[in-house]
């Protein structure tokens, strides 16, 4: 296997080592206190390696607009949605629906863009859609050990009011509009992108403005009903979390974008949905139903017929 597809595989593997960290946290911090202790780490490592590399010089105004934009739909609302569907749903659930970006991604481009789809990519969208169907199955009001493995809170530690976890329906409709938002945000981005703004300043302006948000919306009482002790251990998880999710996972796919085919390394970065299978198996000692590795690799399939096609 080439240097870029290797590193694709691995930009695929930190998004889901990055979920099944967002996991460990259920129970233990609230919502908006996850996001924002990960956006502001997120913002002070992509800020530190813009800086070094210089990349602040190549966003011009226009391009600060478009990663605002990005930032608003990409991640204040789709990271939201993002950690919310682990917290309701679980891991491998919302890193399987996170693979319908490549549908939503393909719609705005054609009605916004005026991008062509062609009958390879419509056959992909299908594919897509039959495997998220496919591994979901039927929602259930109460989901198995190894679909949300959740760590009990610390003894003498009460238990922060996080997200309610509710029927499955819940989880499935937080991971679809996930999907939507990172489908808007890479709309606006392209562009930006396409101008030359070096990537990790790129990430820097679109999780400092998250992260400015979310501090901004503590005032709120809603936003800061988490009361449980910030210890070192969950604070180390979240910032693991933004490490390799938004930097590592980051990096490793603009490397690979940089010197591979786009729609091979398009298709090998977003098998997350079958790299966090063994993972939540790992941790949860339940092994995923066939169905979950089945529809994981179908989905897969359908994403990389839309990547080339």
């Amino acid at each position: 296997m080439f240097l870029s597809e290797i590193m694709a595989v691995g930009a695929a593997s930190c998004i889901a080592l990055s979920a099944m960290f967002v996991s460990e946290l259920n129970g233990r911090v609230g919502l908006f206190r996850l996001t924002r202790w990960q956006m502001s780490a997120a913002f002070a490592m992509n800020a530190a390696v813009a800086t070094a590399l210089g990349g602040w010089s190549s966003i011009g105004a226009t391009q600060l607009g478009l990663l605002a934009a990005s930032g608003l739909f990409g991640i204040v609302i789709a990271s939201t949605t993002y950690f919310a569907a682990i917290y309701s749903a679980g891991p491998r659930i919302t890193a399987l629906l996170f693979a319908l970006t490549s549908p939503f991604a393909l719609a705005f481009g054609y009605v916004a863009l005026g991008e062509t789809i062609s009958a390879r990519q419509g056959l992909g969208v299908a594919l897509v859609l039959a495997g998220v169907a496919l591994a979901v199955g039927v929602p259930r009001a109460r989901r198995g050990k190894a679909d949300r493995p959740v760590m009990p809170a610390p003894e003498g530690v009460p238990r922060p009011k996080g997200p309610r976890v509710g029927p499955a329906w819940t989880g499935i409709g937080l991971g679809v509009v996930t999907a939507l938002g990172q489908a808007l945000g890479n709309l606006f981005a392209r562009p930006a992108m396409a101008a030359g703004v070096e990537p990790f300043a790129a990430m820097a302006v679109r999780s400092g403005l998250a992260a400015a948000f979310f501090v901004a919306l503590a005032v709120f009482p809603f936003a800061r009903r988490d009361t449980a002790p910030a210890t070192p251990r969950n604070v180390a998880t979240a910032v693991c979390s933004a490490l390799f999710g938004t930097v590592l996972g980051m990096a490793l796919l603009m490397a690979a974008l940089a010197g591979g085919n786009v729609g091979v390394v398009s298709t090998l970065s977003s098998m997350a949905p079958v790299a966090i299978l063994p993972m939540v198996w790992l941790r949860s000692g339940v092994a995923p139903s066939p169905a979950a590795w089945i529809g994981a690799v179908v989905a897969i399939l359908g994403t990389g017929l839309i990547s080339i096609g």
